[in-house]
């Protein structure tokens, strides 16, 4: 099998490997607004299941613009192709494609065209911006998360129940979300203060409340393995520097038991590294890869604990990394807006590249961190965008083209893709969340 292959080959390389080190961790005390529970009744949470004690919560849902609600359809027709209205800049239509000025020079630009939709949904639960937005490893429920530091469950399909429906105050700002992948009943959640939750959506209370150590207290992301109870958390320290990049200091990547709910290791990066943006971990969960704020990409060889290589991606830090879909090959996002599919098999090659720039504004504050993701056929990649709409990408077969989401009414600060539908999520700075079927 080729992505075996890849694995073999990728730690057979084992570049400079790092001795394994042990970090102290301490259980933090439950917020007012949940209810505290021990490290045993965390890990019989984990291991047993619980049902739903509570009635779901009824949800603010938008019957205007282009969606529609709960179900009902839009019309079937063909949506036009137009331009896209860049969030700045100068822009031309010159011989069919749309031209782009930069900096006084002419950049050509492909005009994408508008997503065929079969319904949209917008969920209008929260009251500031969203950061992030996940779908539950089966797709049946969302979590999204908003800048005041709430965290709102919910489903988008009137056939799924709402028993999960959930608000959950975290007080700080919500830095990252994720899903386990076995029960679908675990959230982990990851604040600014360095805080790490895990809610179990059946019971409804927060099962773990850890914290990472005092010195990386932003939680930029967390990454649940799709085989082992385990999630890898990357944390931050506080940098000083004007911008967001400078600001994030140096990194801390974690890896975390979830039986036991303690930290079993540190991954090595060596000293002073530079802030890990993103994690992800391959199909059977025995690499990881990180990205870091110097452009540089981490592979990690999980059952050894040790980095086995790593390579210089981008001349600007690295927004977001994901594996493709068969193993082969790893996609990178810069925060210049330049996108590149690298080869497993051939470390260095980039198998297709593209140039998302005239999405992002790199002065804009409405984003921080750019993200990308890839849907379940793993030939379509959506990124989160300055402008009210986001670019979908075409990233496998011989034509590679791109599409064009509808738009929000400000920046898509986050994006997401159903694990095995045509749906993704698009949450913006307008506080909305929306959910699309494509056809």
């Amino acid at each position: 099998m080729a992505s075996s292959e890849t694995e073999r080959g990728l730690i057979q390389k084992n570049f400079s490997p790092h001795p394994i080190s042990e970090t102290p961790v301490k259980v933090a005390n439950e917020e007012v607004k949940f209810p505290s529970v021990g490290l045993d009744e965390c890990k019989d949470t984990f291991t047993t299941g619980h049902q739903g004690e509570t009635e779901g919560e009824g949800w603010d849902w938008d019957a205007t613009g282009p969606g529609t609600l709960s179900g009902l359809t839009l019309s079937e027709q063909e949506h036009g192709s137009s331009s896209t209205k860049l969030p700045f800049g100068d822009c031309v239509t010159k011989e069919g494609l749309q031209m782009f000025q930069v900096n006084g020079g002419e950049v050509q630009i492909e005009e994408f065209p508008e997503v065929k939709v079969e319904f949209q949904e917008t969920f209008l639960g929260h009251t500031s911006p969203i950061s992030r937005c996940r779908f539950s490893a089966t797709g049946n429920n969302i979590a999204s998360a908003s800048l005041d530091g709430t965290v709102r469950i919910w489903t988008y399909d009137s056939s799924n129940s709402t028993s999960r429906n959930a608000t959950i105050y975290c007080g700080p700002e919500i830095m990252s979300l994720d899903w386990e992948c076995k029960s679908d009943r675990l959230l982990l959640i990851g604040t600014a203060d360095g805080g790490i939750k895990a809610w179990n959506v059946d019971a409804k209370r927060v099962v773990c409340d850890l914290t990472t150590t005092e010195s990386y207290p932003r939680v930029l992301d967390l990454k649940c393995s799709p085989v082992e109870p385990i999630f890898v958390s990357a944390a931050a320290s506080r940098g000083h520097g004007s911008s967001y990049i400078d600001q994030m200091g140096f990194a801390s990547l974690t890896v975390w038991n979830m039986k036991t709910w303690k930290a079993t290791t540190v991954l090595p990066l060596g000293n002073d590294p530079p802030a890990i943006t993103s994690v992800c971990f391959n199909h059977n969960g025995k690499i990881l890869a990180a990205s870091a704020t110097d452009g540089m990409i981490h592979m990690f060889d999980m059952s050894a604990g040790l980095q086995i290589t790593g390579w210089p991606a981008h001349d600007s830090a690295v927004s977001s990394v994901l594996f493709g879909p068969d193993e082969t090959s790893i996609f990178s996002l810069g925060s210049d807006g330049k996108i590149f599919e690298w080869s497993l098999h051939n470390q260095g090659q980039i198998l297709w590249s593209s140039d998302c720039s005239r999405f992002f504004n790199l002065q804009s504050a409405e984003i921080s961190r750019h993200e990308m993701a890839l849907d379940a056929s793993g030939r379509r990649l959506l990124l989160t965008s300055n402008s009210v709409r986001s670019p979908i990408y075409q990233v496998q077969g011989h034509h590679r083209s791109g599409l064009r989401t509808l738009p929000h009414t400000a920046a898509i600060t986050t994006v997401d893709w159903h694990p095995t539908l045509p749906i993704y999520l698009t949450g913006s700075a307008d506080h909305s969340v929306r959910v699309t079927s494509i056809y």
